[in-house]
């Protein structure tokens, strides 16, 4: 059995994990796998390259192979019902679209920040008996409880058949917002009490009686009231007899679970609602997974990383598609047409797909965000939020959604805040912990000083700039700001290729921090010397097929140089990387912990160089104000005065990443020497880390003249013992 098995995945998916040499799951796959195959939310953070993708495709493939083996079997086939747990619980179904409910039915969440969403019981009492429960904030946020008709809208309180008490201390009905008791919130257990023989209900607040909130006249008296609760951002858990009573009723009140049989009313709302077709089976564009990257490349690489993992799971065979803008879109609906499992795609084309009514989302049971501080960076998080209230938190068959948020950056506010907003009680996988740079990189940081430096001075061939400067006064003589800043555009042009030359790299990711600064430095490495500057550039304005192509080049190593900018190249999968090169830093601190995070992967040690100007450098900035969002824009105006320029300040931007870190990193020349230390002379960037320490290759010929000595010590030592023990005698 492999250690993969060992975890509970299927021994087919394990071979195809063993034939990609995969010998023992990373400790991301060994946290994060069990708890999804467990049927849990799971948010994961670790560094790239630590095995994020098989940590949730690996288990999303095992159970959407093992849904479809039992359709086929006929376990699925039919028309689903879902029977409630026979205990009391909240209802699974009868709830708004944000309120998720624990399986046992006794908690809920709603993490909906600006609306209200309710849930009735899966049972209601009538008659005449007396009927309690407890419900406990078990989360800040704003609740109500109490007690609703089948007929009330799920708002508790808002309508005549609905009776809350809310936190803000308020009792409410038919949008009757009275005061009552007092406020309550984290920790408090509020008592629901409902007195079917006077008519009357309510409430306790940490076992003190509030009195009567509310009076029921005789119709009133005859209806089936349902446990009931609203949430806005809140979680409540809740006690309908099962368990010991925190603050018991009077003895004259019932548990609602006790309460007879012929007062108990089941809840007639259920899972009837199917999208299936006739024979029980999801329509065939309404997949089980959906996967969300931020880049095309991402997207495929994980397509890509499916194909292997299922590559021996046959009978049923599982159906993946990606999704991504740049292919035909009537081959994608064709494909889903004829029936699709798993989806994997950018945000643009999925979302349009969806709205044209393309891609059903009726039976999604896996919604993964990947590199989700990207998405949101992006600006995704509305159609993420969009996405997530249209998929049913409880499929046809009764499975509740799981989602799977992977990032290296978990610990970014809005990461934080979407996991509240729409998670499902998740489990953090946190092997991370705040950003760092792994043990296996080594960083150096080379200033770049035009005021130092001046050979920018005489260049005449050199890199071509960006144009901020195309307007200003500038003199090469004269060392005014916008000079300065037009030379560090150049130094940093020469310093890359003295990086290059320096340590004789063969293979390296160059960082740059437009698309414009990307394509000018390609061409300058182009033109800078043929085969020992090969370089190809990935950025958004390149056509999908051509990016595809450049990182496939760079990739089999037909180019030795990958330029690219931050959202390009993130969370792409190449490992072994012995270089890279930051021509500028980026403003993001988290983005530097990602560059750096493509080399020294998997064992192997890397050299990080940041090119950083100790003068503020003028640069492109197009925001939202740009007509075209910087495309062939040439408002060279500082932004303040309505254009799309900004003064970029490096050495801030390296105090700031180097407080993140909790480090001060290593500064060289301009001559780019690495200086002695425990990298120098004892690793090859590239290749993994050894042991530091002695040499052992012929250990026993250079000790031997030391056991030798020793040897020779301790025989005088006993000779010396000897004689003073015999002269003693």
């Amino acid at each position: 059995m492999t250690a993969f098995e060992e975890m509970g995945v299927l021994p087919e998916i394990a071979k195809a994990v063993d034939d990609m040499d995969w010998t023992l799951p990373t400790d991301v796959q060994a946290e994060a796998i069990p708890l999804i195959l467990g049927g849990g939310d799971v948010l994961m953070a670790a560094e790239t390259g630590s095995g994020k993708t098989g940590a949730f495709c690996l288990p999303i493939l095992q159970i959407v192979w093992e849904t479809l083996k039992d359709l086929e079997s006929g376990k699925g086939a039919g028309t689903v019902v879902v029977q409630q747990p026979t205990h009391w619980g909240l209802s699974l179904f009868d709830r708004g679209r944000a309120m998720a409910v624990t399986l046992d039915g006794l908690r809920c969440q709603s993490r909906e920040q600006k609306e209200w969403h309710g849930c009735r019981a899966n049972k209601g009492v009538s008659g005449s008996g007396k009927y309690f429960f407890e419900a406990t904030v078990t989360d800040e946020g704003l609740c109500r409880v109490g007690w609703s008709m089948s007929q009330a809208s799920l708002d508790l309180g808002t309508d005549k058949f609905g009776y809350g008490f809310g936190g803000t201390g308020k009792k409410s009905n038919a949008k009757q917002f009275d005061n009552y008791g007092e406020a309550f919130g984290m920790h408090d257990v509020i008592g629901c009490f409902l007195d079917l023989v006077k008519g009357e209900i309510k409430f306790t607040k940490n076992g003190v009686d509030l009195g009567v909130a509310f009076t029921l006249n005789a119709q009133q008296k005859s209806q089936t009231y349902y446990p009931a609760v609203v949430l806005k951002n809140a979680e409540m858990a809740f006690n309908f007899g099962a368990q010991p009573f925190k603050y018991p009723p009077p003895n004259d009140y019932t548990a609602v679970s006790s309460a007879p049989k012929e007062s108990v009313k089941n809840n007639a709302v259920n899972s009837n609602q199917s999208s299936s077709n006739e024979s029980g089976k999801p329509r065939n564009n309404a997949p089980q997974a959906i996967i969300i990257e931020p880049s095309r490349e991402l997207a495929e690489q994980t397509y890509n990383q499916i194909q292997k993992f299922k590559t021996h799971l046959k009978d049923p065979t599982i159906r993946e598609l990606l999704v991504i803008g740049g292919v035909n879109v009537k081959e994608q609906i064709t494909i889903l047409n004829s029936g699709v499992d798993i989806v994997v795609g950018t945000p643009g084309r999925l979302e349009d797909l969806i709205q044209g009514g393309y891609l059903s989302l009726t039976h999604c049971r896996f919604f993964v965000l990947d590199e989700a501080d990207g998405l949101l960076k992006q600006g995704y998080t509305e159609l993420i939020d969009r996405l997530h209230k249209q998929i049913p938190k409880i499929t046809s068959d009764g499975k509740r959604l799981q989602m799977i948020v992977c990032s290296a950056t978990l610990h970014a506010f809005e990461v934080k805040k979407m996991a509240e907003r729409l998670m499902h009680f998740p489990t953090w996988v946190d092997l991370k912990g705040e950003d760092a740079v792994p043990e296996t990189v080594h960083h150096i940081v080379v200033m770049v000083d035009p005021q130092k430096d001046k050979t920018w001075r005489n260049l005449r061939n050199c890199i071509q700039t960006d144009g901020v400067h195309a307007r200003d006064d500038m003199n090469r003589m004269n060392d005014i700001a916008c000079s300065l800043s037009e030379a560090v555009k150049i130094l940093k042009g020469e310093y890359c290729i003295r990086a290059i030359k320096e340590h004789k790299m063969d293979r390296a990711l160059i960082f740059c921090r437009t698309k414009l600064d990307c394509d000018n430095l390609e061409r300058y490495l182009k033109r800078s010397g043929g085969q020992q500057f090969s370089c190809v550039c990935l950025h958004g304005d390149r056509k999908p097929a051509e990016r595809k192509a450049n990182l496939e080049k760079f990739k089999r190593q037909e180019v030795k140089f990958l330029i690219c900018t931050d959202v390009a190249a993130r969370g792409l999968d190449i490992t072994g990387l012995p270089f890279m090169i930051n021509v500028t830093l980026p403003d993001e601190k988290s983005n530097y912990v990602h560059r750096i995070g493509r080399v020294g992967r998997a064992e192997r040690m890397g050299l990080a160089i940041s090119l950083v100007s100790s003068v503020p450098e003028k640069v492109w900035y197009h925001g939202e104000w740009c007509p075209s969002r910087g495309r062939n824009c040439s408002n060279t105006n500082l932004t303040d005065q309505g254009g799309c320029c900004t003064w970029y300040n490096e050495p801030q931007y390296l105090a700031d990443i180097e407080d993140h870190l909790n480090v001060t990193i290593q500064q060289v020349g301009p001559d780019i020497k690495v200086p002695m230390n425990e990298f120098d002379g004892k690793v090859t960037y590239g290749e993994k880390r050894v042991a530091m320490g002695s040499d052992y290759k012929n250990h026993v010929q250079q000790m031997a003249p030391v056991v030798a000595e020793l040897a020779a010590l301790e025989s005088r030592a006993q000779i010396a013992f000897l004689k003073t023990h015999i002269a003693e005698r």
